[in-house]
């Protein structure tokens, strides 16, 4: 499975088409998946661009995203950039009218297990976000409804291309060490990186035969050094790798 993730914490001005807008959102999403993008994950804004778990933006976000994919899993963040207090993040979750498929957790922040089970209140599913080089991971097999998990989103956050490799394998033994976070436990892994690392790290994860992740997020450069136009080409760059790596 392929996930596009179509902003992350990108403005307008990285020399590509980040979609900020709901609307903008919604077309970028229906751009990816004719492209080949299975999944969407988007960070929704407000009226000056910022990251935010206000519910005027999130459902504006979700709704937008969903009439243009119909049928495809949305999700989106709860990083605490958004708002640090994480009882107050839960808040918002529970404000929310237009729901999500799922929602990305991640475990190294403070109050993590707060806003998924806020999450798990509401029907939104859980996506647990472990980053390499944190706790996280033992963090997450702390929690009691680790069986209720959506996915494990594996994220690499080494830069080095040449090291970012060795990196993710070092995660996903950690991960695979962990009792309680076997597959049948805690559910699929996605495995991506970011920046330098992206496109090393996701023909890692294809060899590897785990669902990965591309998109304006992630990367803003194709496999060979050039700059990416927008997602749907990045997704699309994305596939010709994975069925490289077969």
């Amino acid at each position: 499975m392929l996930q596009v993730c179509l902003n992350g914490g990108r403005g307008q001005g990285a020399g590509a088409a980040v979609p900020v807008t709901a609307w903008e959102l919604g077309d970028a999403a229906a751009q990816a998946v004719r492209a080949g993008a299975r999944a969407v994950h988007v960070h929704p804004r407000d009226g000056k661009g910022e990251e935010t778990m206000a519910a005027v933006s999130v459902d504006a976000a979700v709704a937008a995203v969903r009439a243009s994919a119909p049928g495809v899993p949305i999700g989106v963040t709860t990083g605490a950039w958004t708002e640090p207090d994480p009882r107050r993040r839960a808040a918002l979750v529970r404000s929310w009218s237009v729901l999500p498929d799922h929602a990305s957790v991640n475990w190294h922040e403070e109050g993590a297990e707060i806003v998924a089970e806020a999450l798990l209140e509401v029907g939104v599913g859980v996506e647990a976000g472990v980053f390499s080089g944190t706790d996280a991971a033992v963090r997450l097999r702390r929690w009691p409804h680790v069986r209720r998990l959506v996915r494990v989103l594996a994220e690499v956050v080494d830069h080095d291309p040449v090291t970012a490799p060795g990196t993710a394998v070092a995660l996903l033994d950690e991960l695979a060490a962990l009792d309680g976070l076997d597959r049948a436990a805690r559910g699929p892994v996605l495995l991506h990186g970011e920046e330098g690392g992206a496109w090393a790290v996701l023909r890692c994860a294809a060899g590897r035969g785990l669902d990965v992740r591309i998109g304006l997020e992630d990367t803003v450069v194709l496999p060979d050094g050039g700059a990416a136009v927008d997602n749907a080409e990045l997704v699309r760059a994305a596939l010709a790798e994975v069925a490289a790596v077969g």
